[in-house]
């Protein structure tokens, strides 16, 4: 006998295939192309949005979904290649911001072809597999702002 629980855990399952399927093709398109990560993208993304405004390492961590320490990480590993730069908040100058530099929003500009062309192709494959073409649909549908 099939539970409620067992038919959210089976959609969750499939969400998280989906994702994995998604994530993977940007990745090696990502790195094929502009030698970054995902995460790296992503904080190059969010960075970028910021128009200039510094943006505390904990808001980058909550936004990337990552812990700090691995934010950390990446933050290290992005300034080292130019890409952002830290800075002491404005506000009460003790808490680390970051932002991106010139070079890491010229980057991520070059990137998002990229990006976006991965995701197209990946939702494209996993819209013809009867397990996830639902999710595919579904996101198709919604109009979701970030």
């Amino acid at each position: 006998m099939s539970r409620p629980d067992d038919s959210r855990a089976q959609g969750w399952r499939t969400l998280a295939a989906l994702n994995a399927r998604i994530e993977d093709r940007i990745e090696r398109a990502l790195q094929d192309a502009h030698g970054l990560s995902v995460n790296e993208f992503c904080a190059l993304h969010h960075l970028g949005e910021s128009q200039g405004r510094h943006v505390r390492m904990q808001e980058l961590a909550d936004k990337l979904v990552l812990s700090q320490s691995a934010t950390t990480r990446l933050v290290t590993r992005l300034e080292k290649r130019g890409l952002i730069t830290r800075v002491l908040s404005e506000e009460d100058r003790r808490g680390i911001c970051a932002e991106a530099t010139d070079a890491g929003r010229e980057l991520h500009d070059e990137a998002v072809p990229v990006h976006n062309k991965a995701l197209d192709e990946a939702l494209r494959e996993a819209a013809e597999l009867p397990e996830l073409a639902p999710l595919v649909d579904a996101l198709e549908t919604l109009n979701i702002k970030v």
